[in-house]
């Protein structure tokens, strides 16, 4: 099926026009507080080319990613093992006058709050990335859309699982004692190539306040997937994949200055030993005001996440390194509304049910139209009597600059 559509976006290049953009980033984290087996910086080169093709009704998109770490060009006891080159995006899509088919490797975008996108569960994340930052994996499907005047209908059946690839012990965002050895093929009840079906369902109300809504159900392979150890050795870690029915749902109502944001998913694990029903909740606003100092805006930004297990028996949100299991975020946004678009964003994530903390600020800017700047920092204090995905990851402080110019 792979090899199909590489060579029908072969065939269709032959017509058409192409154009071509990309960035070019360079990347800098400095950890201030971390364990001392890991390195305490990194430096990361990246590139992203873009290639995008229109010809009358038919289009198509290849987005190739690539990134290099400073530790891997050094002896092989640096080494990260975070250099790598990947397609992120393949397809081709072509438009009827109310529909759209598209076939091939993309990466989709769903959600609606500020902090986390519960529901953007589609494509997995690359865990060779910045686990607070988390780039996503493209996978390969095939879509149907049907446009009414009022949203969009759409039936996706996702072909294959991607294996989730990770860094090597000495980068900071590998979570797992040096002891273990993670092996990345992912292990799956019915094959890794076994569909995934979504069907969706999203539109805008045009009413006295503006609605955003959209519903997904899905029958197939969960995105919340679990470590297994091996029988015949169990130093050796797996992945494991297990089929779900699921319900997710993401909205957005404008109220005057006020949005309001919702996020819910409900997943009917249909045969698992180790994990069970479960579900996610997550809801919040953002308030701005306007022209607070000349024509700069600022929000204030409350969320509230909530993960539920429903089988005492089996896996909860500590064996699942869940988060976000009963969470409040308090934060705001600074728009200067410049002409360099620049931005700062930033508050704190309480976790009520571990007392952990996480700081963060992030301020972005552009530069001469072709150069954009980010600046974060973040502070992550774990906590001190559970062992909470951040208890594994520790107390943890960090700087990061990130320049890209755009093309």
């Amino acid at each position: 099926m792979k090899t199909a559509f590489v060579l029908i976006i072969t065939y269709v290049l032959a017509f058409g026009e192409v154009e071509v953009s990309g960035h070019l980033d360079l990347e800098r984290e400095a950890f201030l507080i971390a364990p001392d087996s890991k390195h305490k910086n990194s430096f990361t080169l990246k590139q992203t080319l873009e290639f995008v093709y229109a010809y009358e009704d038919l289009s198509g998109l290849l987005k190739v990613y690539a990134q290099e770490d400073y530790y891997d060009t050094l002896q092989m006891s640096e080494h990260t093992k975070r250099s790598f080159a990947r397609v992120d995006e393949l397809y081709v899509k072509y438009d009827f006058e109310d529909d759209s088919l598209q076939a091939g490797k993309t990466i989709k975008y769903w959600g609606a709050l500020e902090l986390m996108n519960i529901v953007d569960v589609f494509n997995p994340k690359d865990l060779r990335s910045d686990m607070l930052n988390p780039d996503k994996l493209g996978v390969w499907n095939l879509s149907y859309s049907h446009f009414t005047d009022e949203g969009e209908f759409c039936v996706i059946m996702k072909l294959d699982e991607p294996d989730q690839k990770m860094a090597e012990s000495s980068y900071v965002y590998n979570f797992l004692p040096q002891f273990i050895e993670y092996d990345a093929s992912l292990q799956t009840s019915n094959g890794v190539n076994y569909p995934s079906i979504y069907l969706s369902y999203s539109a805008s109300s045009d009413g006295e306040y503006a609605l955003d809504y959209a519903f997904i159900l899905e029958r197939g392979y969960d995105s919340q997937r679990y470590l297994n150890s091996s029988v015949v050795n169990p130093l050796l870690l797996n992945q494991n994949a297990y089929l779900v029915n699921k319900f997710m749902s993401y909205n957005t109502l404008v109220v005057d200055a006020t949005l309001i944001k919702l996020e819910v998913l409900y997943a009917d694990v249909v045969a698992d030993e180790t994990v069970g029903d479960y579900s996610h909740v997550a809801f919040g606003f953002e308030h701005t005001m306007e022209n607070i100092y000349k024509s700069a805006g600022f929000g204030i930004i409350f969320e509230y996440y909530r993960y539920d297990s429903y089988e005492s028996d089996k896996y909860d949100d500590l064996d699942l390194y869940e988060t976000m299991q009963n969470d409040m975020f308090i934060g705001a946004r600074y728009s200067f509304n410049n002409a360099d678009d620049s931005s700062i964003v930033g508050g704190v994530v309480h976790d009520l049910d571990y007392n952990e903390q996480t700081y963060y600020t992030q301020y972005e800017s552009r530069v001469f139209e072709s150069l954009k700047v980010r600046l974060d920092y973040y502070y992550i204090e774990p906590s001190k009597t559970t062992h909470t995905a951040y208890a594994v990851l520790g107390r943890h402080q960090r700087v990061g600059l990130n320049i890209a110019y755009y093309f």
